[in-house]
């Protein structure tokens, strides 16, 4: 069903201004990344999510918004995106967008007018206190860069609330016009070609901080009025959440299949680095035991990097520290107390085979996988870039100067591309990846057209299976009388494992990656014998 392209679809994470730059001035744009979606295609991408790409001044990644009715000049035009999306679509390509709609910069029109008259309508679009809270140093999303969600602002002669960082003010998601102005963005897009939304920090967007809470009912019932909303101007349009969110927490934001469409699953993203720090598949069952079923319309986005920090704040102190031991050892790889600063290659030490593995991980597993983009090259990050700005080095093209990102001078560029060692683009480019048939580019192009292949990893009902092995995740997923099942090497060391596949003695399986055909032993079990960090995907055959 169209409504549902969700639930089996590969997404791919930019950001335009890092991505392809098509004018030749040092910026990344829609131009470029049009020119570009080919490469795309061929990927076998479904769906193109894009970061902000809105008119701001840059102090937080394009995440301060100005005017949320326009492209920054600096990455082209409405015509320009509207080329871009028409040309997606005849690539066979939806778009999705960020939609940050619980705060803007303060530079923006609403906060100026907010802030200087007391009695403009404005004024209610944002928090405000005369008194400064006695908690406003708590709950700071950035540790160590940021010191307070309150800040006082002169002439408005009021503290305002910001979640985030001083520049970037809370929209009161209260007020009426507020949520009247976000159907009216979310409408905007949609009618150029959107299919739907990624929404920045979901929970902070409906939070009531701040605010007096006396019969306001539950927050999560704008998400309600939010999918309504959308759907019935899109009818396949789809809700993305960015949302933290522990086991208990997961129904408000789901609803009955009512609210969002997906959510990023950021609980078992934290437990699968555990499990692969400590070559061990108990953190991912685990953490799948706890999360509570999802109605069948609704999805999880699996992913493995994202464009900030691996956030692991959801983990135990003890936990925390063996992902960081294994993964971002040093001071320099880790930020705000909780996180990781490196990309996927660097963490695992460029070893083609855990990076394979991670992959077939993020692919099998239920949920719809998210690639951000240069991972399926293998890029690395920057370290010398401060915080966040590590992971976001412009796409790797060709060994050519900055990459083949840009024919702008060097110092044009607004991130420069990473130049030297393992994972400059002398050594990590497209090109070079797309002229050797075993690079890591042209096998996660055939994964992926495999994952496509396979409806169930997306679809089924998944059950986990008991193998003996502790580093061995095995797992099964259920569609229409059809089974595909998954095993995975977490170790070192060579496994072989009997694995129970409910087919009489004369069915078989397919290897689906190595297409091929094996017959089951007169138990009906499969014999599985995985290299260390290995992987297989089987689909049964009960010879019917």
């Amino acid at each position: 069903m169209a409504e549902h392209w969700y639930k089996n679809a590969v997404l791919y994470c930019l950001d335009v201004k890092t991505f392809a730059d098509g004018n030749g001035d040092g910026i990344g744009d829609f131009t470029g990344l049009a020119a570009r979606l080919d490469y795309l295609a061929g990927l076998n991408v479904d769906c193109i999510w894009l970061q902000p790409f809105f008119p701001s001044p840059m102090r937080d990644n394009g995440y301060d918004i100005v005017d949320y009715y326009n492209v920054d000049p600096r990455l082209g035009t409405l015509g320009d995106f509207v080329e871009f999306t028409r040309r997606a679509k005849e690539n066979g390509m939806r778009v999705m967008i960020d939609l940050v709609v619980n705060h803007t910069s303060i530079d923006h029109p609403w906060f100026q007018a907010a802030r200087q008259d007391p009695a403009s309508p404005y004024r209610d679009w944002y928090v405000w206190s005369e008194d400064k809270p006695a908690d406003a140093h708590e709950g700071t999303v950035f540790p160590g860069k940021q010191d307070t969600t309150w800040t006082w602002d002169r002439e408005a002669k009021a503290y305002y609330f910001h979640r985030f960082y001083d520049h970037q003010a809370e929209l009161n998601i209260t007020s009426p016009a507020v949520r009247r102005e976000i159907q009216k963005v979310t409408g905007f897009w949609l009618q150029l070609g959107v299919t739907g939304f990624r929404i920045d920090a979901l929970p902070f967007l409906i939070e009531h901080k701040g605010l007096p809470t006396e019969g306001m009912g539950d927050p999560h019932a704008y998400l309600r009025e939010l999918r309504h909303h959308v759907q019935t101007l899109c009818g396949d349009a789809c809700l993305m959440a960015e949302a933290n969110l522990l086991p208990e927490e997961v129904p408000d934001y789901f609803g009955d299949g009512d609210k969002i469409h997906m959510s990023f699953n950021f609980w078992v993203n934290q437990h699968l680095f555990l499990a692969l720090a400590r070559r061990d598949a108990g953190p991912i069952l685990r953490s799948y035991a706890q999360l509570p079923a999802l109605p069948p319309w609704c999805q999880w986005n699996n992913f493995l990097r994202s464009h900030d920090e691996l956030d692991l704040g959801r983990l135990q102190k003890d936990e925390l520290q063996e992902v960081f031991a294994a993964f971002g050892p040093e001071p320099g790889m880790q930020l705000y107390g909780r996180g990781i600063r490196r990309r996927l290659a660097p963490m695992l030490g460029n070893d083609r085979r855990r990076i394979e593995l991670a992959h077939s991980l993020m692919l099998t597993l239920p949920g719809t996988p998210v690639l951000r983009y240069g991972d399926e090259i293998g890029m690395g990050d920057d370290l010398s870039l401060p915080d966040r700005e590590s992971v976001r080095t412009p796409m790797q093209w060709t060994d050519g100067a900055n990459g083949g990102f840009s024919r702008a001078d060097a110092g044009q560029l607004s991130l420069p591309p990473i130049a030297e060692g393992e994972y400059g683009y002398r050594q990590v480019n497209v090109e070079a990846q797309r002229r050797d048939s075993d690079s890591l580019l042209n096998w996660l192009e055939r994964v992926l057209r495999r994952r496509k292949e396979t409806p169930e990893f997306g679809l089924g009902e998944c059950r986990f299976i008991e193998t003996g092995r502790p580093e061995v995740l095995a797992h099964r997923c259920d569609l229409d009388g059809v089974t595909a099942f998954a095993v995975h090497n977490l170790g070192p060391r060579r496994v072989r494992f009997d694995l129970p596949v409910d087919a009489p003695a004369d069915g078989c399986v397919h290897d689906i990656l190595a297409r091929r055909r094996e017959e089951l032993q007169k138990d009906g079990h499969y014999r599985v014998d995985l290299e260390p960090y290995g992987y297989r995907w089987l689909r049964r055959d009960a010879g019917e």
